[in-house]
């Protein structure tokens, strides 16, 4: 028995531009309108949809084919979707216009171009051209610092102002910057795929439109700024290998609200996400007093506060961070059962009889040897049989993976003092040095995963 009643392939092979490729001629389009119709038309269960490489019909895409039917469609646009949905998925008509009839001509077509692309493939080995993918990754920064520039001066929200009227020359006025340059920068937006261009007019496109406008339900601008922090410190890498050290530093305390405020913003938005997670993971039962140690944004806090309405939380964090804490407390309306605490985790005594303390994001900021010594404070202040939760990046034993935690200690190199990223056996070792017992990991999606352990 087949799964699905239908399994559309459908390719998004991306190739140098020039050379004809299906994303080139809006794939990606195709695919979301596909994805959007059935779901509309409640099929989402008969109809498979995956994205594939070359179907070696390069000059005909976008291109798509439909099994167990093993029909192949060519030229297909976005707007060809509802009919393709309609009348092969719904009512079992292959639409005739869009179809590849010919099978010889077809396999005759893929195979010169399966040979074409394998002369070149050769000719660039023996040319000793650097790969695509390698090239791509020393050029990344370019495509980073338009987004990043484009964030620092608000340009889409002063498009999206100026909806019908956005030329360079208005959208410099508005900016106050210069009209040649905004223009570059605009039409490199349009490449990127973050705006589109009509006649001299540009408007944002939907994914620009909905995380950086200013106002919008999704807005990430604040978070996103932190970005600019980290584009300083990272250009430090060099210099900090050759010394050993960061060359650039800031204690937390004396980084001012240009670098704060960004900061908590970035951590609160990915908070938002994950601590639902991590208060399922956890449990919040039976919790009658929480710790948030350096919970910046108060957004653990808050979510265990909501799930269990007999507990209080404090979150503990630096004189610059607990305003901001503060006011998302207020917003969520628990100003009652969430306090704050001004303190320094490095050195401070966190309090006492506590049934939770969390450590999330905070162990990645210390060297070794403070961790050592937070968590022989987190133990003092938890009651007997309470528990300290650790939220970070858990490394394999050699430290090269997850790939995201190695780039990560990399952050940590150019921003911190000693911080790092540290292996599932440091943790564990660490935390019966300072007494406690039952040391778990606990997977979750994404780049963290949880260390949990209990004090006797």
């Amino acid at each position: 028995m087949q799964p699905f009643r239908y399994h559309v392939f459908v390719c998004d092979q991306r190739k140098p531009e020039g050379l004809p490729c299906c994303a080139a001629r809006g794939s990606a389009a195709v695919i979301e309108a596909l994805r959007r119709e059935l779901a509309t038309q409640d099929l989402l269960d008969a109809v498979q949809v995956t994205t594939c490489g070359s179907l070696g019909l390069c000059e005909r895409g976008p291109n798509l084919v439909v099994y167990p039917d093993g029909i192949w469609y060519s030229g297909v646009g976005a707007a060809d979707v509802p009919e393709i949905v309609r009348e092969h998925f719904q009512n079992g008509r292959p639409v005739e216009r869009l179809l590849n009839r010919d099978g010889a001509a077809v396999k005759r077509e893929i195979t010169e171009n399966r040979s074409r692309m394998v002369a070149a493939l050769k000719a660039r080995e023996a040319a000793g051209v650097l790969p695509d993918e390698l090239l791509g990754m020393i050029r990344g920064y370019q495509e980073s610092r338009i987004l990043l520039t484009a964030i620092e001066l608000d340009v889409f929200t002063a498009v999206e102002r100026r909806a019908g009227q956005a030329t360079a020359t208005a959208i410099a006025t508005e900016l106050q910057t210069d009209a040649r340059a905004t223009g570059m920068l605009l039409n490199a937006l349009v490449a990127l795929g973050l705006l589109t261009k009509l006649a001299n007019t540009f408007a944002n496109a939907p994914a620009a439109r909905r995380f950086f406008v200013a106002g919008t339900p999704d807005d990430a601008r604040m978070a996103l700024r932190h970005n600019l922090s980290l584009w300083a410190t990272w250009s430090t890498l060099t210099q900090c290998v050759r010394e050993g050290h960061v060359v650039r530093n800031r204690e937390m305390q004396e980084r001012g609200d240009d670098w704060t405020t960004p900061f908590i913003a970035a951590m609160h938005r990915n908070a938002a996400l994950r601590a639902p997670l991590m208060v399922k993971a956890v449990g919040a039962e039976g919790v009658r007093r929480l710790l948030d140690v350096g919970g910046g944004s108060g957004a653990y806090s808050i979510a265990f506060a909501g799930a269990n309405p007999a507990l209080h939380a404090d979150v503990f964090d630096l004189a610059t961070v607990v305003p901001i804490a503060t006011r998302h407390i207020a917003e969520a309306g628990l100003g009652d059962r969430v306090g704050t605490r001004v303190g320094d985790l490095r050195k401070d005594a966190l309090g006492s009889d506590y049934d939770l303390v969390l450590l999330s994001a905070i162990c990645h900021m210390l060297a070794a040897h403070e961790n050592r010594d937070l968590l022989r404070r987190a133990f003092q202040a938890l009651a007997p049989g309470g528990r300290l939760v650790i939220q970070d990046h858990i490394m394999n034993a050699d430290k090269t993976g997850p790939r995201a935690g190695a780039l990560f200690a990399i952050n940590m190199l150019v921003g911190t003092a000693g911080g790092g990223t540290y292996s599932e056996d440091e943790y564990a070792q660490w935390l019966r040095e300072a007494g406690f017992a039952q040391v778990r990991r606990v997977a979750l999606p994404g780049p963290n995963d949880l260390v949990v352990a209990q004090r006797p």
